[in-house]
């Protein structure tokens, strides 16, 4: 029957204990034969089904004879399945936090490659966050790329919209459209010697995004990285000019 499936039997325990309650009593033959189930199964699924308290067996003459208990009995196996799972919930709670502490020591230092827009759109949706207050970053802004960079940030100005930013560029970004719209967003200082680019640093990852053909981004997670990255910034950001 497809409704004892539906409540926890497997097919082959529903089809025992339904050969069962036609039988009213028998030995394991007639069972086998009205359930067709295998008769090397028959035993395991036997004993499956008394361990869920529906069936129940007598000696006679040595030999077992099983019988199927009430129907009603399907409700405490139900009930016992539900306190069970709820025990279980409750032993999963206890042990959450150290859970998350396994999860957070695992994530603390990793690396994802994204390729193309598409995977830069979404690592910047992995990169700036709801929890992110502040992203200080260095950009060199080049002639070969600069439409496809304008474009993208264009395209995904709202991801940091509301977060505070202030970044390092070359002189030549000055003439970026993308620049000239949102340069108080962007609180940019200048510089005329050679910067790493591009190089986007939160609390505790960066991003270093490559625009040649195709676009390459690398997202990391890392703390020490980010803190790195962070004082060498500010190093710069002092000699740097408005």
């Amino acid at each position: 029957m497809k409704e004892l499936e539906k409540v926890g039997l497997t097919q082959g325990e529903a089809k025992v204990y339904t050969a069962l309650l036609e039988l009213k009593s028998s030995t394991v033959g007639p069972i086998v034969k009205r359930s067709k189930v295998a008769y090397s199964n028959i035993y395991d699924i036997l004993n499956r089904l008394i361990e869920k308290g529906i069936v129940s067996y007598i000696l006679k003459k040595k030999t077992k004879h099983f019988q199927a208990l009430k129907p009603s009995h399907l409700i405490d196996y139900l009930d016992n399945k539900e306190k069970e799972v709820i025990k279980q919930k409750q032993e999963l709670k206890e042990i959450s936090k150290k859970l998350e502490k396994l999860q957070t020591f695992e994530t603390e230092q990793n690396a994802e490659i994204f390729i193309g827009e598409k995977g830069l759109k979404s690592a910047y949706e992995k990169f700036v966050t709801k929890d992110t207050k502040e992203i200080v970053y260095l950009y060199s802004h080049e002639e070969r790329y600069a439409q496809k960079s304008d474009l993208f940030y264009f395209s995904a100005a709202d991801l940091w919209k509301s977060v505070k930013m202030k970044g390092i560029s070359n002189q030549y970004y000055k003439t970026s459209p993308y620049y000239k719209k949102h340069r108080k967003m962007l609180n940019v200082k200048f510089v005329d010697f050679p910067i790493p680019a591009n190089i986007d640093i939160g609390k505790d990852k960066l991003m270093i995004v490559s625009w040649e053909n195709p676009i390459v981004a690398i997202l990391i997670h890392s703390k020490s990285m980010a803190d790195s990255f962070r004082n060498y910034f500010e190093s710069i950001w002092k000699k740097a000019k408005p």
